[in-house]
């Protein structure tokens, strides 16, 4: 459904601001895109919601090109940018059948009931936007992004500035849209990645540097903490695997408990190292077990590059 290939923008005074961008979003997923400020996520979200063309590389929506076919294209993308352009003075319903009627979309009333429905409005109808919370109004900026029904919906920030109830519900919205559009993700709260998304994309100095699922994105890095049961000299376990070049610093959490803090060099998982050494000695090992790399992890080591 989402389409980018070799997509390279660089501005006049020969400023790149993404370079050699590919990836694709297949029909039904929700996928995260995550970077650090100025890496390159708002520039890859304007050239493939047609706002600006790319100087190189070309982006594909539903099989459109953004820039050859821009109207089909744009039919079937719904757009919730980080600043919504709501009218604080006119009513939600008064609203979305403005913006219907701007668009050209027919049927509008059905479509302004359906778009409520969907986002939770029914009862703001008649409410002015200039009155709603910021919650609300982010529900009226996604109401309007799906107006008129679109296969994909391109999301920057949407609960950027929302407390965390709001954020809670504006989450379990963009989960209940993901089961009928497929939706690209653009954050920086790596949990809302974690929590709502089925693959992750990380951008970095203009480039993809991660394109995989949570599931891989989390298996795929050597993890940076073990957790160990030892049945042995309680004493002399922490001195026996300081030794060993994989770790860096071992903590001893209560009697036969411990984590391992891995070196940095470590290139691969250190955990055949540490059974063998415990073994070797004679101790009985009870317990082995990477601490869990979180998605803040994976960002960190990823965007630490170069």
């Amino acid at each position: 459904m989402i389409e980018a290939e070799g997509l390279t923008k660089i501005y006049g005074n020969q400023v790149v601001a993404i370079e050699d961008v590919t990836f694709r979003v297949e029909r039904g997923q929700i996928v995260g895109f995550l970077g650090p400020n100025g890496a390159g996520k708002t520039t890859t979200m304007r050239i493939l919601t047609g706002y600006m063309p790319p100087t190189r590389g070309r982006a594909r929506i539903a099989g459109y090109d953004t820039v050859l076919q821009s109207l089909e294209a744009r039919r079937h993308i719904g757009y919730l940018p980080e600043t919504v352009p709501l009218y604080p003075e006119m009513s939600v319903r008064a609203y979305l059948g403005f913006m219907a009627e701007i668009r050209g979309i027919p049927n509008r009333k059905a479509a302004v009931e359906r778009a409520m429905a969907l986002t939770g409005l029914e009862d703001r109808a008649d409410a002015l936007i200039g009155k709603l919370s910021k919650g609300y109004r982010q529900r009226v900026g996604l109401a309007q992004a799906i107006l008129h029904n679109p296969d994909v919906l391109i999301l920057d920030e949407p609960t950027i500035g929302l407390d965390p109830r709001q954020v809670r519900e504006v989450r379990e919205l963009i989960q209940e849209l993901g089961k009928t559009h497929t939706i690209l993700l653009s954050t920086h709260i790596l949990a809302e990645v974690q929590q709502i998304c089925d693959r992750v994309l990380i951008i970095h100095r203009g480039r993809i540097r991660a394109d995989m699922t949570l599931g891989e994105a989390l298996r795929s890095r050597r993890p940076d903490r073990i957790f160990l049961r030892v049945d042995g000299a309680d004493a002399q376990v922490p001195e026996a695997l300081h030794g060993l070049p994989v770790v860096h610093r071992v903590e001893r959490l209560e009697r036969g408990v411990y984590e391992i803090q891995v070196a940095p060099e470590a290139r691969e998982d250190p955990s055949p190292v540490l059974a063998e050494a415990i073994v070797r000695r004679g101790w009985r090992l009870l317990e082995l077990r990477p601490v869990g790399l979180t998605l803040e992890d994976l960002f960190l080591q990823v965007t630490a590059q170069d």
